[in-house]
């Protein structure tokens, strides 16, 4: 495949080809970078082109995707992508922002980003021949992967924590894959599920240590730019280039998601569609920091943390994509903040009552993160700010009725409402 060169180790740097590995760097065990041919890209596609594409998906960036056309046409495989950007004006005039805008990734097949590292990775998997894809998660990198398995009519195996909230367990289940769940952590499941996969001869869809993780979802930074660009209306005349919003807000977990946009954007500027890289801004549940722990302490080291928090889906120890996602931020001027649960759960609560976007604890985690930001004068209020949710809240239904609060219970007549309207 032309567009698709090798792999490059994060850590020492040493490059392999495509055939040489395929999850981590047999030296040192970094996380690998998927090496593109861009000069053979900008033969086959341009923004000009991608302007008359009616693919309305993921799939409108393939050739900047190392996989081949994964075929399932009508299928939700190639529903994924293209979320909407919304522009949540009361949200803006309440942090006194003026250039505001809210990508809701909730809107996905399976109701999570987690759907297009999903897509990709059974794209790859069937290149490779793999007969059957497993993969450890809290719950939302398990129901992409049995959605978009189910759509290819491929087996999955799904090993959770027994924790993860039922409405994810019910989705993993209701999709037709194998579910195991671990009495234990993500992270023990996670180790779980790459002994598994060595010896059942399985193909890992683990976060951060399957590379074509990051290449899915690395189109989000493809989509953030292109919609943009058609936000803000400075579409000139051709060759097209896209703009950036100058700062993008996303929470983070095992760090896979902030570390594939920095690398989105990176094979952007790479090709020469974008001119800048916006500042990445990682936001973590005060308890599972280990990321925001690294920044602050100035350092590369990341140590493990005994996650509790609220937020399920960024509830992890050992970040497996940590050291790309801590430079993410610290290579693109941004940052990493550190939020309570009570700040996520009010932040569900603002985003769905101010911008009608239902989001999950994590994917509010990244709104409660830039409340926090203008509260300690890191944004300005002319800054072009994009807010990225990664979940809808049906994900977690116990988490929803935490921030919406009670309903009221009344007898069936109408003084009996008028009553409590009094």
């Amino acid at each position: 495949m032309g567009k698709f060169l090798g792999y490059c180790c994060s850590i020492c740097q040493t490059e392999y080809g495509p055939d040489e590995v395929t999850y981590t760097c047999p030296k040192d065990g970094g996380n690998l970078d998927v090496v593109l041919d861009y000069e053979s890209i900008r033969k086959q596609i341009s923004p000009e082109a991608l302007a008359e594409s009616s693919d309305n998906s993921i799939w409108r960036y393939l050739p900047l995707i190392p996989v081949d056309d994964p075929g399932h046409l009508g299928t939700p495989l190639r529903a994924v992508g293209w979320t909407p950007l919304f522009t949540p004006t009361r949200l803006a005039q309440h942090l006194g922002l003026h250039h505001l805008w809210l990508k809701d990734d909730g809107r996905n097949p399976t109701a999570s980003f987690k759907d297009r590292a999903s897509a990709v990775v059974i794209a790859r998997a069937q290149m490779i021949g793999a007969r059957v894809v497993v993969t450890a998660s809290t719950g939302n990198a398990g129901a992409a992967l049995a959605g978009m398995a189910a759509a290819a009519g491929m087996p999955a195996v799904i090993l959770a924590p027994k924790t993860a909230p039922q409405a994810k367990v019910a989705q993993l289940l209701i999709f037709g894959a194998q579910v195991f769940l671990v009495d234990g952590t993500y992270d023990q499941a996670f180790d779980l599920t790459l002994e598994a996969a060595e010896a059942f001869s399985w193909y890992c869809r683990n976060t951060g240590y399957n590379p074509f993780t990051a290449e899915g979802k690395k189109t989000a930074a493809f989509e953030i730019c292109e919609q943009y660009t058609y936000a803000v209306g400075v579409v000139g005349e051709p060759p097209l280039h896209w703009e950036t919003p100058d700062t993008v807000f996303v929470s983070v977990g095992d760090g896979n998601i902030i570390s594939s946009l920095h690398k989105g954007f990176k094979d952007l500027l790479s090709l020469g569609w974008i001119d800048n890289i916006p500042k990445l801004f990682g936001i973590q549940s005060e308890g599972s920091a280990a990321i925001y722990n690294a920044f602050i302490n100035g350092t590369e080291e990341i140590v493990p943390v005994k996650a509790d928090t609220i937020a399920d889906s960024i509830s992890v120890d050992l970040p497996r994509d940590g050291l790309r996602a801590l430079r993410a931020a610290t290579q693109t001027n941004g940052a990493y903040l550190s939020v309570s649960d009570e700040s996520i759960l009010k932040a569900m609560q603002d985003l769905a009552r101010e911008a009608a976007v239902f989001a999950e604890p994590a994917g509010a985690t990244a709104y409660a993160g830039l409340v926090k930001a203008v509260a300690d004068g890191l944004v300005g209020s002319e800054e072009r700010i994009l807010v990225l949710n990664t979940g809808n809240g049906l994900k977690d239904v116990q988490a929803a009725m935490k921030a919406a609060g009670e309903a009221t219970v009344i007898g069936p007549t109408l003084e009996a409402l008028k009553r409590v309207l009094r």
